[in-house]
C-alpha cells in the first residue's frame, strides 16, 4: 500500500498494549497522518496471570514509553524484584531439612586485582561462602529484605540493580491508557476470521461490529490461541518439551495476613516432585502458582501440592488451570503478520521470559519495518533473531533442572542427557575446565548474560575446575570475600526496608 501505512494489533493484554504503546512512541504516531497504529481486543477476554514478574529491562521499556515509576509502582500493586530465590532445587527434602540459593540480578563485583569468581572457585567448597552471597552484595540487601532503592532517589535509578512484581492486568490497562495517549487507536469487537490473500498474506480480518479491517502489518497478540499466526496462516509450531517438561500451571491469588510482615524483595521459586511454585509478593496479595508437567502428575496431585504450600486448599481446588506446550512458531513474522506474546511461543515463566520476549519482538518490529515497500523485507532477520533467543533462553530454562540431584522422576528425567540440548551440552563441557564467560554469548540474541549463567550453575552445585596450579590464596580470598561482606552490611543499613520503601511511594 502507497502512501499510508497501517498497524492492527489483534489482542489486548501486555503483549498488545505494551506493543502497541512502542510502536506509537518509536514511530511518533500521533505526530504523522502517514501511520496509524490500531489495537482491537475482544471484552470478553481476560488476562492470564495473578501477579507477574519481569526483568530489569521492564525499567528501559517503561522510562522510554515515559511511565513515571511511582505512578507505574501505586497504579499496579508493584513491588521490587531483586532476584529469584529457588528452594530445594538441588536435593529432594529430607527430614525436615531445605536448601536454596539465590539468583540475583548484580553482575558480580569488581575486584581490580583479582577475578572474585576464580578465587571462589579456589577456595575449599565446604567451607566457602554461597556464590552469590561471595561476589554480590545484593544477595545479603534481599535477605534481609531490604529495598533495591530510597524512596527520594530517582525513577528507574538506584544502587542495586532490579525489576518488578506487579497485577499484569493492571499493567496492561495502564499501558493501554499510554498507548492511547500516544496516538494508538482502540477498538472493543470480536475477531469472527480472516481472510487470506496472494502469497498467503492476510487480506482483512473480519470482526462482529466492525466488519473487515485491513492493514499493512497485522501484530498477532491472542495468546495462546494464536488465531492469525496459527489458525489463520498455519505457521508450524516448534515444540521444545522433550527439554522442557512442564506443560500445566495452577494459579491463584493468596490474601495477605499481617500488612505490615516484611515483603521479599524476590520471586520465590520452591521445587516440588514434577515442578515448581512461584510465590510472588506484590503490595496487597501475593500471586502463588504451580507449574508441573502433567506426564508426572495429575491434576489433582498438582492442586494438592499447592495447597500445601499456601496452607489453603479451598484457594487451591479454586485455582486457574493452564495448559501450554513449551515452544514457540517456526516462524514469528509471516508475510504481512508477526504474532509477539504467547501467540509466538511460550516458556513456562521461570526467570520471567516472557515480558521480555515481548520487550524485543516489540524493539525490533518498530526498528525492523521499513517505512516503503514490502513490509516483511526484515522478516528473515526478525525470525533469525527471535529463534535463536527462544533457543537461548531453553538451554537457560534447562539449566536450572538438568543439574538437580532430586530423586523423583521428574528430576531424574531432566538430568537424562538425551533431554538435554546438545548447544547447553557443550556448553556444560566448555563450563568443567572454565567459569561461563561473555565470549560465550552473543549479545543481539541473549537474554541472561553471562554471570546469570555463574548464578544457577554455582546455586545448584556444578563444579569447575579452580583456576591456575598449587594452593589456592587463602588470605586473598578472605580479604576479597570479607570487604564485599561488609558493603553488603552497610548497604543494610543504608536502605530501608522493601515495605517501608512500597509504603512511602505509595502514600508520597
Amino acid at each position: 500500500m502507497e502512501g499510508k501505512r497501517s498497524i492492527l494489533i489483534v489482542g489486548g493484554g501486555t503483549a498488545g498494549w505494551l506493543t502497541a504503546a512502542y510502536l506509537a512512541k518509536f514511530l511518533d504516531v500521533a505526530n504523522r497522518s502517514d501511520l496509524s497504529v490500531t489495537l482491537v481486543e475482544s471484552p470478553d477476554i481476560g488476562i492470564v496471570g495473578v501477579g507477574e514478574g519481569a526483568f530489569p529491562t521492564i525499567r528501559t521499556t517503561l522510562q522510554f514509553l515515559d511511565i513515571d515509576e511511582r505512578d507505574f509502582i501505586r497504579a499496579t500493586g508493584a513491588t521490587f524484584k531483586q532476584g529469584v530465590r529457588f528452594d530445594d532445587w538441588a536435593r529432594t527434602p529430607t527430614a525436615g531439612r531445605h536448601d536454596h540459593y539465590f539468583h540475583p540480578f548484580e553482575a558480580p563485583l569488581y575486584a581490580p586485582d583479582a577475578s572474585l569468581v576464580s578465587l571462589w572457585l579456589a577456595e575449599n567448597p565446604a567451607t566457602r561462602p554461597p556464590f552469590a552471597e561471595a561476589v554480590t552484595i545484593q544477595h545479603r540487601v534481599a535477605e534481609e529484605r531490604r529495598g533495591p532503592k530510597r524512596a527520594e532517589e530517582d525513577g528507574f535509578s538506584a544502587p542495586l540493580n532490579y525489576a518488578y512484581h506487579f497485577d499484569a492486568a493492571a499493567l496492561a490497562r495502564l499501558l493501554a491508557d499510554r498507548a492511547r495517549a500516544l496516538g494508538v487507536t482502540h477498538v472493543e469487537d470480536r475477531l469472527l476470521g480472516a481472510t487470506l490473500g496472494d502469497r498467503g498474506m492476510i487480506a482483512g480480518l473480519e470482526f462482529e461490529c466492525s466488519g473487515t479491517m485491513t492493514a499493512d502489518l497485522f501484530v498477532d497478540c491472542t495468546g495462546l490461541r494464536a488465531e492469525l499466526i496459527g489458525k489463520a496462516i498455519d505457521e508450524p509450531f516448534v515444540s521444545v518439551r522433550r527439554f522442557l517438561f512442564t506443560d500445566r500451571a495452577l494459579a491463584c491469588r493468596v490474601p495477605r495476613g499481617d500488612p505490615d510482615a516484611p515483603l521479599p524483595s524476590y520471586t520465590i521459586a520452591a521445587a516440588h516432585e514434577a515442578g515448581w511454585i512461584w510465590d510472588i509478593g506484590l503490595r496487597d496479595l501475593r500471586g502463588v502458582g504451580s507449574v508441573y508437567s502433567s506426564n508426572h502428575i495429575d491434576e489433582a496431585r498438582a492442586r494438592d501440592i499447592l495447597g500445601d504450600y499456601i496452607g489453603r486448599p479451598e484457594l487451591a481446588a479454586d485455582a486457574r488451570l493452564i495448559s501450554f506446550d513449551p515452544g514457540y512458531r517456526r516462524r514469528q513474522w509471516v508475510g504481512n503478520c508477526v504474532a509477539v506474546g504467547m501467540a509466538a511461543g511460550f516458556l513456562e515463566p521461570l526467570e520471567s521470559t516472557g515480558i521480555v520476549l515481548i520487550e524485543a519482538a516489540a524493539a525490533m518490529i518498530a526498528e525492523l519495518l521499513p517505512p516503503s515497500g514490502p513490509v516483511d523485507a526484515s522478516a528473515d532477520r526478525f525470525n533469525a533473531l527471535m529463534t535463536a533467543r527462544f533457543d537461548n533462553i531453553v538451554n537457560f530454562l534447562k539449566l536450572h533442572y538438568c543439574l538437580s540431584r532430586r530423586d523423583e522422576p521428574f528430576w531424574r528425567d531432566n538430568v537424562d542427557p538425551g533431554s538435554i540440548p546438545d548447544a547447553l551440552r557443550d556448553m556444560l563441557d566448555r563450563w568443567r575446565c572454565r567459569p561461563p564467560s561473555r565470549f560465550d554469548f552473543t549479545l543481539d540474541v541473549e537474554t541472561f548474560a553471562y554471570f546469570n549463567y555463574q548464578y544457577i550453575l554455582y546455586g545448584m552445585g556444578f563444579r569447575t575446575d579452580p583456576p591456575g596450579s598449587g594452593m589456592p590464596d587463602t588470605g586473598r580470598a578472605a580479604t576479597a570475600f570479607a570487604r564485599i561482606r561488609h558493603f553488603g552490611d552497610q548497604a543494610v543499613d543504608d536502605l530501608p526496608s522493601h515495605r517501608e520503601l512500597i509504603r512511602q511511594i505509595n502514600e508520597g
